[in-house]
């Protein structure tokens, strides 16, 4: 799984979040740090607002917040969201004895670059942000 750091990387490189049920998230917020949370139909719903976006907290399982800005909501995208992120730039996901190892095209008709970290969702995540920043 992403590390919040991580997810708030790909927030800061642009990468753009439309909530959808399924989705996880943390929440910017010293109390919750640690705390993950999934949007679901039952207890965790987007509702859009004429100038905004928010999160909001069904039921009893959350009893303390009754919604959350989507802007203090920090993304944790899935292994198939960021493959899907990264596009037809994606070449292949390896296990090494490293860890995983992501192939990609850095930049449109550019060479493969390769990222790699112990976590494949990570390893997808530095190849996006590598993608999205210009980093090689």
């Amino acid at each position: 799984m992403l590390s919040a750091d991580t997810a708030a990387a790909l927030a800061d490189a642009g990468i753009l979040w439309e909530p959808q049920p399924g989705d996880r998230f943390a929440i910017s917020s010293a109390e919750l740090t640690g705390d993950l949370f999934w949007i679901s139909d039952l207890t965790i719903e987007v509702h859009h607002y004429q100038d905004e976006t928010v999160l909001g907290f069904n039921g009893t399982t959350e009893w303390a917040l009754d919604s959350v800005p989507l802007d203090k909501a920090v993304w944790l995208p899935r292994e198939d969201q960021l493959r899907e992120l990264i596009g037809d730039r994606l070449v292949a996901l390896q296990r090494e004895r490293e860890g995983w190892s992501v192939r990609y095209v850095h930049s449109v008709g550019g060479a493969e670059a390769v990222a790699l970290h112990t976590d494949p969702e990570e390893a997808y995540a530095a190849a996006l942000l590598a993608i999205a920043g210009g980093l090689p």
